[in-house]
């Protein structure tokens, strides 16, 4: 078993949903960026993903994208996130997964992004412009070195296409709540259950599910028996330490909900 599937099964058998913030690298600035990764770990979460600034992430809200083009005008790079990643191994229980575009994964060169990542402690990655019938060279690049290419799916997935993204997948599947792009909503679209129904009939692994997560009552009103195994949650924690707040806090209001 992959170790990102340990996790979230870890929680689950513990009677909670698995916690998985995303930060942008070097978010809200790169002084605090590590400081705000220990506090996220320290507060319970089970798995962090890392965001990797890109110029035109056509997948990401406002705020996400906002995040990224700051990130980038203060001169973070992926060699840099490499470089920092190596430099802290070790110091988080939680695992960790690098979410990026495809760009500049290729421009620094797949095998050596793969070799590095790997030897940094980075457990899996997240591609959201990589369909599926292009991602076999990644994905065995990646699976080579133990890293797990992550599975995202949505409301325009039919199941037979999850089956397929199943076949090959490994750790979870990430389930996006819309079509469209991240960013914080006042609830969850009508169709998700169907959606989640989806997923656990053509996936054995867990599922998690992000885009548009705000507070833990979005998933309390979910059917008990379409709620996830994992939330993912982004915009509204990169809004959150924008303004001043304290990671641990954003994640107290999800521990305390989701115990």
């Amino acid at each position: 078993m992959h170790i990102l599937e340990e996790r979230i099964r870890a929680a689950k058998a513990g009677g909670r949903l698995a916690l998985i913030p995303f930060v942008t690298a070097g978010f809200p600035s790169r002084e605090s960026f590590w400081g705000i990764i220990r506090e996220l770990d320290e507060a319970g979460a089970d798995i962090i993903e890392i965001g990797v600034p890109f110029s035109d992430p056509v997948a990401d809200g406002p705020v996400v994208e906002a995040a990224s083009l700051r990130a980038l005008e203060s001169g973070v790079t992926l060699r840099g996130i490499m470089e920092e990643l190596r430099a802290h191994k070790g110091e988080l229980k939680a695992a960790l997964v690098l979410m990026g575009y495809m760009n500049p994964f290729l421009q620094y060169g797949l095998e050596r992004f793969a070799e590095e990542a790997a030897l940094a402690g980075v457990h899996g990655v997240i591609v959201p412009d990589l369909p599926l019938d292009e991602a076999g060279e990644m994905r065995r690049i990646l699976h080579e070195r133990g890293l797990a290419l992550i599975a995202l799916v949505g409301p325009n997935t039919p199941e037979e296409r999850m089956r397929l993204y199943a076949e090959v997948s490994e750790g979870y599947v990430y389930v996006v709540s819309v079509m469209g792009t991240t960013g914080e909503r006042g609830k969850l679209p009508p169709e998700v259950p169907q959606v989640l129904e989806r997923a656990r009939k053509a996936f054995a692994l867990p599922v998690a599910l992000g885009f548009g997560l705000k507070r833990p009552e979005q998933l309390e009103a979910l059917p008990p028996d379409c709620r996830p195994d994992a939330a993912v949650f982004g915009s509204s924690l990169l809004r959150y330490l924008d303004a001043g707040g304290r990671a641990g806090d954003f994640m107290a209001q999800w521990t305390r909900r989701t115990a």
